[in-house]
């Protein structure tokens, strides 16, 4: 069957979604002030589930090593998915990434994904699945699919590990299972979700270098606070991770749910910050949807006929040094799927 381009995508998709104007209001939705914001923020409820299940985490062995990129072939990425599986498969088939099938069709092609896999949309874990069967794909045919860690991740984890056990948030009682409800947690997801889902969520890096792409999720310089070097940071998100300790995931996840760190006038600093420390000549990350970075939801909002946010590629700023990924998908946006590099 043939897939459908972006614009059939979206205007197929959209009426399955609320739109920005009539959307809930959640974390992140259109009716929140954007400033500084993070669902850790709040004093979130506990919420008493006895059929919470609690669920070991196990250190997983290393990955192969990745090939050298000298050889390889263009450089993809792709942003915030929040489980909407089908904007994916035709966003990824609109790039010639995969074929009719959902198969890799890209050689060696490589392929990164900026985090976010679930919450919000219908089907995370199909998503989790994709992504996973793609990595095994890519590698078959000399290219590779990897992805980094989101907050989101993190938040998934949590629930699943720690669900109602009382956290200190900074701002009163939390729980995990709360503010995974709180940010979009689908009932489907927890009920599919598996220990090879819950594994290879623990081990995703959350800062990597390509092609002088500072690859992160969230726009935000929390990166610092865990190390000097790349390999430092991803080394000591790990190890937090191996360890049982519910106010040092929520830590975690309270320090990357932070946002907007590049956008203003103190922007472009703050990503030379992160570029002197790890490398790169730019950021590229998800987090924060386009429309909220343009002014555009939450404000008097120029947008088309019915709403929606107009989002046709990724955003640069911050001096041409940062490029924001997430179009929006969870508020009727566009899932972008790009080739770098990109012009200013």
């Amino acid at each position: 069957m043939e897939q459908p381009g972006p614009a059939h995508t979206m205007a197929h998709a959209a009426p399955t979604r609320p739109t920005a104007q009539n959307a809930p209001a959640h974390p992140g939705s259109a009716g929140e002030a954007p400033d500084g914001y993070t669902p850790t923020e709040r004093d979130l409820p506990i919420i008493n589930r006895g059929d919470t299940v609690q669920v070991e985490v196990r250190e997983m062995p290393e990955p192969p090593p990745a090939p050298d990129a000298e050889g390889m072939g263009p450089l993809y990425v792709v942003g915030d998915v929040h489980g909407y599986l089908d904007e994916l498969v035709a966003a990824l088939a609109d790039e010639g990434l995969i074929d009719a099938d959902g198969r890799w069709a890209a050689g060696n092609t490589r392929l990164w994904f900026l985090g976010d896999f679930t919450d919000r949309g219908p089907d995370g874990i199909g998503v989790i699945d994709l992504v996973m069967r793609l990595s095994a794909e890519a590698a078959a045919a000399g290219g590779y699919c990897k992805a980094l860690m989101g907050n989101h991740e993190l938040l998934l984890i949590g629930a699943k590990k720690f669900g109602d056990t009382p956290v200190n948030s900074g701002a009163g009682t939390a729980t995990f299972q709360a503010a995974w409800l709180l940010n979009g947690g689908q009932k489907t997801d927890m009920e599919r979700l598996e220990d090879h889902h819950l594994q290879w969520m623990a081990r995703l890096d959350a800062i990597e270098e390509e092609d002088g792409h500072l690859l992160v999720h969230s726009d935000t310089t929390a990166y610092l606070d865990y190390g000097d070097s790349i390999e430092e940071v991803n080394d000591t998100i790990h190890e937090a991770l191996t360890r049982n300790d519910a106010d040092e995931y929520w830590d975690l996840f309270r320090k990357f749910t932070k946002r907007f760190a590049f956008r203003d006038d103190s922007g472009p600093a703050a990503v030379r910050e992160l570029l002197d420390m790890y490398g790169g000549t730019r950021i590229v990350h998800g987090h924060s949807p386009i429309p909220y970075l343009l002014g555009e939801v939450g404000s008097e909002y120029d947008g088309d006929d019915d709403g929606r946010p107009v989002i046709e590629g990724p955003h640069v700023y911050a001096d041409g040094l940062a490029i924001a990924m997430d179009g929006g998908v969870t508020m009727a946006g566009k899932l972008l799927v790009c080739q770098l590099p990109l012009e200013n």
